[in-house]
């Protein structure tokens, strides 16, 4: 079970989404504005967040971005916008997923578990003895505290942008595509995902590089897809 907060201008969708959400074990805060959300997200514990794009007051575009000033909780976009470049812009501005009017509550709540299940995963620490550490010249990953350091310098990541950066660095020098990433992030047949991945590994980049332009780990392989180049 987890918090989880509902922004959305139309009453009925947020209403909706309760239902769907309290039959699969979640408590659900609700909001109609971007400035509402941000007032409960200060004062609740919140696990995961659901944001309309267009709103009054704050859009759920200024909400993502404040909310990735200081926190890594999953957001879910929410819109009936479909076009891709609005998915794109949803991504940038540090949303992990996007899910487009009309919804089906089946995918509406594998999406919320998926998301959730990342989040979890990411802020656990494993009891048992064994490091899992991948280094990569001054990067390094423990997947045992889930904590990312670059020059010894702790990076925080989104929980997507940490499973990518996993991926890549447990296969050092294996060029993965952007099928292949979105199919082992996602866990979900890749369709039209060239730009969601790549948003994602900008984001790495400007976390982990000295200059993103000019990637010292993080490479591009022309036409083929991405990878952790093996220093």
């Amino acid at each position: 079970m987890a918090n989880i907060l509902v922004c959305d201008d139309d009453k009925d969708i947020v209403e909706a989404i309760e239902v769907y959400l309290k039959d699969d074990g979640h408590f659900i805060y609700k909001a109609y504005n971007g400035a509402d959300a941000l007032e409960i997200l200060g004062k609740e514990d919140i696990q995961l967040v659901i944001l309309d794009i267009m709103m009054p007051v704050m859009n759920g575009i200024e909400v993502a971005e404040k909310i990735r000033e200081s926190s890594t909780l999953p957001i879910i976009f929410l819109s009936a916008k479909s076009e891709e470049n609005d998915k794109v812009t949803g991504l940038n501005a540090g949303a992990d997923d996007y899910i487009t009017k009309p919804f089906s509550p089946a995918e509406l709540t594998a999406r919320v578990r998926s998301n959730l299940r990342r989040y979890t995963l990411l802020g656990s620490i494993n009891e048992g003895g064994n490091t899992h550490i991948y280094n990569c010249g001054g990067l390094s990953i423990n997947d045992e505290t889930k904590t990312v350091t670059v020059d010894s310098q702790p990076v925080k990541l989104t929980p997507i942008e940490y499973n990518i950066l996993l991926l890549l660095l447990k296969n050092k020098g294996t060029v993965f595509s952007t099928d292949k990433i979105y199919e082992s992030i996602w866990n979900e047949a890749p369709i039209a995902t060239d730009n969601t991945v790549a948003v994602h590994i900008r984001h790495i980049r400007e976390k982990i590089e000295i200059d993103p332009g000019q990637p010292q780990f993080l490479k591009v392989v022309w036409g083929v897809g991405y990878k952790i180049e093996d220093l």
